[in-house]
C-alpha cells in the first residue's frame, strides 16, 4: 500500500488507529471526520467475468446492487474472501482502493468528491490514509457512476 502511494508520488501518511477501522463509523470516529469522508472499498464478483469489481463509496452510502450491476455491465454477486485476496492482496475489512496485486475495475461515488480530503483503508483494519478525492479517483482508476441506494429520508 505504501509502495503504491510512493510510486504515484503521493505523500500520504498512513495512520494506525488504536481502535480499528473495520466500519465506516469506526474509521470516521478515529479520524475525527464526517462518515461520508470515509472512502469504503466495496467489492462484488462479476458473475460473467469472474473478476472482483470495486465500488469506492462514501461511508454513509449504501451500494444498490441493481445500479452497481448496470454500471459494471454484468450481473454482480457476493465476492468471497478468496477472490478478494487473490485480486487485491488485501483481506476483507482492510481493502484499500489502490495498490492491488492485480488490476481491478473500479467505480466512484460522486459524494466523495464533495470533500477536500477523504480517508481510505490502507490495507489492514487498523490503518487509514488521508488523500484528496481527485488523487484517489485517479490512482484507483475509478470511473464515476450512479450506484448508490436512494435515501430513505
Amino acid at each position: 500500500m505504501r509502495a503504491a502511494l510512493e510510486t504515484a508520488g503521493v505523500a500520504a501518511e498512513i495512520v494506525e488507529m488504536a481502535d480499528g477501522t473495520r466500519t465506516a463509523a469506526d474509521a470516521a470516529a478515529a479520524a475525527g471526520c464526517e462518515i461520508d469522508q470515509i472512502a469504503k472499498s466495496i467489492i462484488f464478483a462479476g458473475l460473467e467475468s469472474g473478476q472482483a469489481i470495486l465500488f469506492v463509496t462514501a461511508g454513509g452510502n449504501q451500494v444498490d446492487a441493481a445500479k452497481a450491476s448496470a454500471a459494471a455491465g454484468e450481473p454482480l454477486g457476493k465476492a468471497d474472501a478468496g477472490l478478494i485476496r487473490t485480486q487485491t492482496g488485501f483481506a476483507i475489512g482492510g481493502v484499500a482502493p489502490i495498490g492491488h496485486l492485480n488490476p481491478i475495475r473500479a467505480f466512484w461515488d460522486a459524494r466523495l468528491s464533495e470533500f477536500a480530503t477523504v480517508y481510505a483503508a490502507a490495507g489492514t483494519p487498523r490503518h487509514i490514509f488521508p488523500i484528496s478525492p481527485v488523487e484517489l479517483m485517479r490512482l484507483s482508476g475509478a470511473q464515476a457512476a450512479d450506484f448508490i441506494s436512494a435515501s430513505k429520508a
